[in-house]
């Protein structure tokens, strides 16, 4: 059978892709007009509409000691350009500051002017060869004795730079740098914006360190800080370095038990062992004998040491986070800070100089986050992210079913639809908004639950009140860390149905504020053969108070300008960040862009201009010139 011409696939083509997006759009709608009652008959309850200034300015000068405070918002960019077989990477972030005075009704925002003069930043620009990419980003390594390419890894060079993150990994670690820098600077801003999502970051960055058998690809191991090498185990150890005594965090369950244990002994040490389980609640025969074994496993691996029934942290590791700490701080400034010198990412290992990979830059992001956090509810610093765009379907396939499964809410009687309904909360909250938009006036904002809820889940098996379990294998995330929600915060003055996106933010919990006993609930998670308590925070519905989200809500609507199309609904401070990091973005383009007509103008490299190009560069440059004449 004979091949359909040219002109008849491209209309082929054209009619199945236009019948494929009327049925998708189709489908949406179909799924989302049962939902209409939903809104009014469950929703309302657990959207929060009014917002008190009085209530605002009490939790300002609750929380900051005064009415009017610095913010800092944060955003990166990042570049990618092959220069012959040279690749060049670039990544950076940028804070826009200003102030927010709570004190205004509704409160007063002022932006620092001369940003490219009194602004802050960090960048960094990193050239290597194609084949080093392979030595950098581990993603292209295979685990064992020797460090080759797997044979299934795309080996073409050009598909390499494509696919190589090592510009991303860059500008990520230059964002949570720049505001560690700023969080423990003399004069810290009082309020940070990030434009990601808080537990996303954290929770992908332990799951991109998580395989200890590549770790001994680390330049960070045998780097030395202050005389003292860097080992696995201060690896080990502070990927998890999130303590709250307040919080009860890192919580004696799940996969963080090994990390409460090894922590409380660090904290009260000596302990015995009944010291330690009367000190973190271990209170049954499974969970005893759990926690017996790792702390076994603490003491093989050296963290621990017993002598006389009694643990303690061993002397190597007493000083581990300040080691750490310490080595994120001279990397963020080698990497970002330094003057122009020997390749930053370079590191020199008992005289050997090593590349640093994407597995240290991980490692080093993850840190600076531990680090930021700690420095945030040290200094009371509100820590506050914001994500524009998200799939996230937690509140409608997590939190719902949990709390009508524990009668926490009652359940709608479009509950059925609502499990047919499109899986992304977004889109779900934004339609219905638009749909109600005569008696829900915005900004709103739901409730502000437990970030942990993204892994609790009714309990699988017996579905027994009062126990969950975890969405995906089992395990259960960070409990008390953060606290999300959604927001909207613009419509069109000419038509009120026309609303701006639903965004996504989750915040730092402050025990002060959010640990309470109407905003507590307690479950038991079947792990294994032990049952171990989960407790979570979440504001049941909208007559709780909650201050901190009242001023986050009135702070963020004055934020929103919505005579800027492009920051209506969204937020100005990362707006100018965005802009800033933009702007320096496309000067380090031009920058690099134009280091290849310097090299062919070398008359000292142009004779080497022939090895280090390839045949595709040999090839365009040959038909731009042929075009040219």
């Amino acid at each position: 059978m004979s091949a359909n011409p040219l002109n008849r696939q491209i209309k082929n083509a054209g009619k199945v892709l236009l019948k494929g997006i009327s049925n998708q759009v189709s489908d949406y709608s179909t799924r989302l007009k049962p939902l209409k009652d939903f809104f009014g008959e469950f929703l309302i309850r657990l959207i929060r509409t009014s917002f008190s200034h009085e209530e605002a300015l009490s939790a300002a000068e609750r929380f900051f000691g005064s009415s009017k405070v610095s913010f800092a918002a944060i955003d990166g960019t990042e570049y990618t350009n092959k220069i012959f077989d040279i690749v060049v990477f670039f990544g950076g972030a940028y804070a826009a500051r200003g102030t927010v005075d709570f004190s205004y009704d509704p409160p007063k925002v002022d932006y620092l002017d001369r940003l490219m003069d009194k602004g802050i930043g960090v960048s960094s620009c990193i050239p290597m060869y194609v084949n080093q990419i392979v030595e950098v980003d581990e993603r292209y390594l295979e685990t064992g004795e020797g460090r080759s390419l797997t044979a299934d890894k795309i080996l073409d060079d050009e598909a390499i730079v494509n696919n190589s993150e090592i510009a991303n990994w860059i500008m990520t670690f230059s964002e949570f740098y720049l505001a560690y820098k700023l969080a423990s600077s003399e004069n810290p801003p009082r309020i940070i914006f990030v434009d990601r999502s808080l537990l996303t970051m954290v929770s992908s960055l332990i799951y991109d360190t998580r395989r200890r058998k590549i770790w001994r690809s680390s330049a960070l191991i045998g780097l030395k800080i202050g005389g003292e090498e860097i080992d696995e185990v201060d690896l080990l150890y502070n990927r998890h370095r999130i303590i709250n005594k307040d919080l009860g965090i890192p919580s004696p369950r799940g996969d963080y038990l090994r990390y409460a244990l090894a922590y409380k002994v660090e904290e009260k040490g000596p302990l015995s062992l009944e010291d330690i389980f009367r000190e973190l609640g271990i209170d049954t025969v499974e969970r005893k004998r759990r926690a017996s074994s790792l702390l076994e496993k603490s003491v093989s691996e050296g963290f621990l040491e017993r002598e006389d029934d009694q643990y303690r942290v061993s002397s190597r590791y007493r000083n581990s986070w300040n080691r750490v700490k310490k080595a994120v701080e001279y990397l963020g400034r080698q990497i970002f800070e330094e003057p122009a010198g020997n390749n930053p990412m370079q590191v020199e290992i008992s005289e050997e100089t090593k590349w640093l990979t994407s597995l240290d830059l991980a490692f080093l992001t993850l840190f600076s986050i531990n680090a930021l956090i700690e420095e945030c509810w040290t200094h009371r610093i509100m820590l506050i992210g914001i994500t524009k765009d998200t799939t996230a379907r937690d509140f409608k396939n997590h939190l719902i079913p949990v709390c009508i499964n524990e009668d926490v809410w009652d359940p709608p009687s479009s509950l059925n639809h609502l499990e047919k309904a499109p899986n992304t909360d977004r889109i779900l909250l934004q339609y219905l908004s638009s749909l109600n938009h005569e008696s829900l006036k915005v900004p709103w904002s739901l409730i502000e639950y437990d970030s942990a809820f993204r892994m609790i889940i009714p309990e699988l098996d017996k579905r027994r009140k009062g126990y969950v379990s975890g969405a995906v294998r089992n395990r259960i995330i960070y409990e008390k860390l953060f606290l999300k929600s959604y927001i909207q915060l613009a419509e069109a003055s000419t038509d009120p149905q026309l609303r701006s996106n639903v965004l996504f933010i989750d915040r730092l919990v402050y025990p002060e504020f959010d640990l309470r006993p109407d905003t507590v609930m307690k479950f038991l998670h079947q792990y294994g053969s032990a049952e171990e308590p989960v407790e979570v925070i979440l504001y049941r519905h909208r007559y709780i108070e909650n201050r901190i989200q009242t001023l986050i809500m009135l702070m963020l609507k004055e934020m929103s300008k919505s005579s800027i199309p492009e920051v209506f609904g969204h937020n100005m401070p990362l707006f100018i960040a965005d802009k800033i990091a933009k702007w320096n973005c496309e000067e380090m383009r031009r920058i690099i862009d134009s280091s290849r007509v310097w090299i062919s103008n070398n008359r000292n490299l142009r004779r080497h201009l022939f090895y280090m190009s390839t045949f595709r560069d040999r090839r365009s440059e040959l038909e731009q010139s042929r075009k040219a004449s």
